[in-house]
């Protein structure tokens, strides 16, 4: 466990050796059972995390207080709701573990003691922050842009894992279909 996080940090080649293994050692290892919670709406993200194993989905209540599933994180993806967590307001996701899970973490004032040790730090929350702001531009404008069949086929290309492990009314949910919806296009893929 301990070489896949070092991975994860040291893949942004920014962080030196030690300042990687002092965080790892730090960090608070969690496990949730299928179901349980990371974050919750309505209440305050003090934490953010690495998914060590297991798959969590973020989701949100529409206006007709239907579930929609606005993002997926698995394995050496980083987790928190960022929003709550950067400015300390209630959430407006929630974080729901699809899989037995594992994560690393730790919490908002010890991330900000890193980040006043090292500049080290500052880079790279910034890049962490730039990545997470660049995935939510590609999401809207997969949503605004591709049809059904198209944004189905990219997920399907850039996350195949997904298809395995997503129940289809999260993916559904996921690509803004209907599971009706979603059957249909995935018949017709197999054709």
């Amino acid at each position: 466990m301990e070489e896949q996080l070092f991975q994860v940090f040291n893949a942004f080649s920014i962080l030196s050796e030690e300042e990687i293994s002092k965080v790892i050692a730090d960090g608070k290892i969690k496990k949730l059972q299928k179901g349980e919670f990371f974050a919750k709406e309505g209440e305050v993200c003090n934490q953010v995390a690495v998914v060590v194993e297991g798959m969590f989905r973020s989701f949100y209540y529409n206006s007709n207080s239907e579930e929609i599933t606005y993002c997926f994180r698995s394995e050496n993806d980083f987790l928190s709701a960022y929003s709550s967590f950067l400015t300390g307001a209630p959430s407006t996701e929630s974080f729901q573990a699809l899989t037995a899970a594992t994560y690393l973490c730790w919490d908002k004032s010890y991330i900000q003691e890193l980040e006043k040790a090292s500049i080290n730090w500052v880079r790279f929350f910034k890049r962490l922050t730039e990545l997470e702001y660049i995935e939510m531009e590609q999401r809207i404008f997969l949503l605004q842009k591709e049809n059904a069949e198209q944004r189905y086929l990219k997920l399907r290309e850039q996350n195949p894992h997904y298809l395995q492990r997503i129940p289809l009314n999260y993916l559904s949910s996921y690509l803004g279909i209907t599971q009706r919806h979603l059957s249909r296009i995935r018949k017709e893929v197999l054709i």
